[in-house]
């Protein structure tokens, strides 16, 4: 089910999962005022610096989501959050900018809706 709903990427030597949870979209929603509103921050974000923390912030929520799942499912071997710390050190600008379509690509299948519709018969007929 993970995998349905994530994008990935490698962050320095490993391979880690973007995922929109709840609690993501939450902490989005404290920091930006929803996901309307995230694109429209970090694309009018003019100071450069501050426009890297917020990617960076980004990477490292949506990163620990599919780390906090896999603990929750796998109480006896807990694996360690990434921190924006470890992020910043073990990744590159180049690399962020790789990262832009898998977040998008992680917020588009966290938000996504499965819609079917029925069948009707046709009252003409």
């Amino acid at each position: 089910m993970i995998n349905d709903r994530a994008a990935n990427i490698r962050i320095g030597d490993q391979e880690y999962q973007l995922i929109l949870t709840t609690r993501a979209t939450k902490e989005i929603a404290k920091r930006y005022g929803g996901l309307a509103n995230l694109g429209d921050k970090l694309m009018q974000n003019e100071n450069f610096e501050l426009a890297l923390d917020e990617i960076i912030w980004l990477i490292t929520l949506l990163a620990n989501q599919s780390i906090e799942i896999k603990n929750l499912q796998n109480k006896a071997d807990n694996l360690p959050l990434l921190t924006t710390d470890e992020v910043e050190l073990l990744t590159s600008p180049f690399d962020l900018a790789s990262y832009k379509e898998a977040i998008s690509e992680a917020l588009i299948k966290g938000t996504k809706r499965e819609v079917e519709s029925e069948e009707k018969k046709s009252k003409n007929i």
